[in-house]
């Protein structure tokens, strides 16, 4: 997401749940109701919501329920998490568009929470491993 042509800077981080300042511990008992998420900052005199939309429907699988790649739980789900009802208007015509060519989209149009940046470590986790990602792989979908 962060190499797309006019985002600016990105976060992983946590969101939608009910525990304030949750850990990667924590969220992955599944029980802060958090899901891990992107914070994305964009240009807008370059790119816009809807091409951010689209990079982040195509960078995951967004068929999934409470999965992505090998791992699993509610805090994988497939979520869009929105700031304004432009936002969300955009999204669900988005995921419109994706049942219409045959997905069964499971992805979730809720409006934003809190988010909680992740701990350091969890930046830019590939190239802090130094491997290849194994939740997102690039599918053309629009």
């Amino acid at each position: 997401m962060r190499r797309a042509n006019g985002v600016v800077q990105t976060s992983c981080g946590y969101t939608g749940g009910h525990v304030e300042n949750p850990t990667y511990k924590q969220v992955c008992t599944g029980t802060t109701g958090h899901a891990e998420a992107v914070e994305v900052y964009y240009d807008p005199s370059i790119t816009n919501y809807e091409a951010v939309c689209k990079i982040f429907f195509e960078t995951h699988d967004p068929t999934h329920v409470n999965r992505q790649g090998p791992d699993i739980g509610t805090q994988y789900r497939s979520g869009v998490f929105y700031l304004d009802e432009s936002q969300k208007e955009t999204a669900e015509n988005l995921i419109k568009v994706l049942r219409e060519k045959g997905l069964k989209v499971a992805t979730e149009v809720t409006k934003a929470k809190t988010f909680y940046p992740a701990e350091e470590y969890h930046q830019d986790y590939y190239e802090y491993k130094g491997s290849s990602p194994y939740c997102h792989v690039y599918t053309k979908r629009f």
